[in-house]
C-alpha cells in the first residue's frame, strides 16, 4: 500500500525531518501487515438498532480539556500506559426504532439516551447500579477505561444499553476487543508516533483510510476541545450493528458526521 506524498510542515515541526522518515518507514510496515490481520471482535445478539459509535478517547487530550480533571487524569497509576492508544470511552447503540416510531428525535437519544424511559438518579456517576462482569472480563475493562475509575462504565451502561437488550457483559466484553483490534492498527500508530506534536486534520484521516481502507474515513469523526478545537480529546468510529464480527473490516463500517476538530489538531502528551 503505497503513501499519499507527505509535506513536511503538515506533520512535524522543523528539525526533525530524519525522525519522520523513520516514522513513515515504520508506518509502511505496518500498514502492510495490517491488511493481513484480523480482530477476533465478538458479535453481541441485539436487534432493533442500526449501527454502533465506538467512542475511543485520547486520554492525555481529555485530561487537558479538563478544568476539573477527574480521578483517572489525577493520579498516575491509572494515567500510565494511556498515551500507547486509545482508551475506550463507550459504544453506543444508535436510536432504537422502536423510539424512533414514538418520535423521539436522534438528537434526543444522543442527549438522554435510555434515560428518556428510566430517569438518570441524581449524583455522579457512581450512583448507577455496578456492572455485573465476569473477574476476567472486569480485570480487561481496567485495562483499556481509566474511567471506570470514576464509574465510567456504569454511566454508560446505563445511558446507552440499559434499556436494550443488551447485557453489561456482551456490551463490555465486544468493546474490550474493539479498543484492542484499533490499537493495533496503523491509525494508533500514528497517533502515538505524533504525541506531543501538531499534524493536519486531513492527515489522521489519511492515517484512518491506510489502516482500515480506501474511503473509510467517512466512518471517523473526530472530537477535539480547547482554544479553537485543536487539541484531539475523542476519535469515534461507526460500525455497523449486524456487522461486529467482521470489524475492522471496511465493509463494517458505517459513515458517521465530521466531528469539529480544526484543520490542524494537537496530540497531547502528558508532562
Amino acid at each position: 500500500m503505497s503513501l499519499s506524498p507527505l509535506k513536511r510542515a503538515d506533520y512535524y515541526p522543523r528539525g526533525r525531518f530524519w525522525q519522520v522518515l523513520l516514522t513513515i518507514l515504520l508506518l509502511g510496515m505496518a500498514w502492510a501487515g495490517a491488511s493481513q490481520a484480523r480482530a477476533e471482535v465478538p458479535s453481541i445478539e441485539a436487534s432493533g438498532f442500526d449501527h454502533y459509535t465506538l467512542a475511543l478517547t485520547w486520554h492525555p487530550g481529555f485530561c487537558a480539556s479538563r478544568s476539573r480533571p477527574p480521578r483517572e487524569c489525577r493520579e498516575p497509576v491509572l494515567r500510565r500506559g494511556t498515551e500507547a492508544g486509545l482508551v475506550l470511552h463507550g459504544l453506543w447503540p444508535s436510536l432504537p426504532h422502536r423510539l424512533s416510531e414514538r418520535g423521539v428525535e436522534r438528537r434526543r437519544w444522543w442527549r438522554q439516551g435510555c434515560f428518556i424511559e428510566r430517569p438518570r438518579p441524581g449524583g455522579g456517576f457512581c450512583r448507577h447500579p455496578d456492572l455485573e462482569l465476569s473477574e476476567g472480563l472486569a480485570k480487561d475493562l481496567g485495562d483499556v477505561m481509566p474511567g471506570r475509575a470514576s464509574c465510567l462504565g456504569r454511566y454508560q451502561y446505563a445511558k446507552h444499553a440499559a434499556c436494550l437488550d443488551v447485557t453489561a457483559e456482551d456490551l463490555f466484553d465486544t468493546s474490550v476487543a474493539l479498543v484492542e483490534a484499533v490499537n493495533a492498527s496503523a491509525f494508533t500508530n500514528f497517533l502515538v508516533i505524533h504525541r506531543g506534536g501538531e499534524v493536519a486534520r486531513n492527515a489522521l484521516i489519511e492515517a484512518f483510510e491506510g489502516a482500515f481502507g480506501p474511503g473509510t474515513g467517512r466512518a471517523l469523526r473526530l472530537e477535539c476541545a480547547g482554544r479553537g478545537n485543536r487539541l484531539l480529546t475523542e476519535v469515534r468510529i461507526g460500525i455497523d450493528a449486524r456487522s461486529l464480527a467482521e470489524f475492522p473490516d471496511s465493509g463494517s463500517l458505517v459513515r458517521l458526521g465530521r466531528g469539529d476538530c480544526a484543520s490542524r489538531v494537537r496530540i497531547a502528551t502528558f508532562d
